[in-house]
């Protein structure tokens, strides 16, 4: 239980390198967040985010393959390895036409 309350204490210590090493940009997260970007900012150069509000941070900075381990990350770069030199591949075309269409389904759905 100490590691994990010295690691919160890291994490809070250190939350605006964090955040903004982090890939996401700070109005994406305050966003997702839900916290006022005034307070959003205090907060951050302060260091005094509370622990629900760290763990709604955390949330959206997850990563999108959360449940997948390192080898089951590695095991599919190996086989995204072996399409490309097969040749089987997708051009970036046919990428952006599927998800337009994705994104146009998902737009659809919420209007019901």
């Amino acid at each position: 239980m100490i590691a994990e309350i010295e690691k919160y204490i890291e994490i809070q210590n250190n939350i605006d390198r964090i955040l903004k090493e982090s890939p996401f940009k700070i109005a994406y997260i305050i966003e997702k967040t839900g916290i006022k970007k005034p307070t959003f900012f205090k907060k951050m150069k302060e260091k005094r985010f509370t622990s629900e509000e760290l763990l709604s941070i955390a949330k959206v900075m997850e990563p999108v393959y959360k449940n997948e381990t390192d080898e089951e990350i590695l095991e599919s770069l190996k086989r995204s390895e072996e399409d490309f030199r097969i040749g089987r591949t997708v051009s970036h075309e046919e990428v952006m036409r599927q998800a337009r269409a994705r994104l146009e389904q998902r737009k659809n759905e919420n209007r019901i």
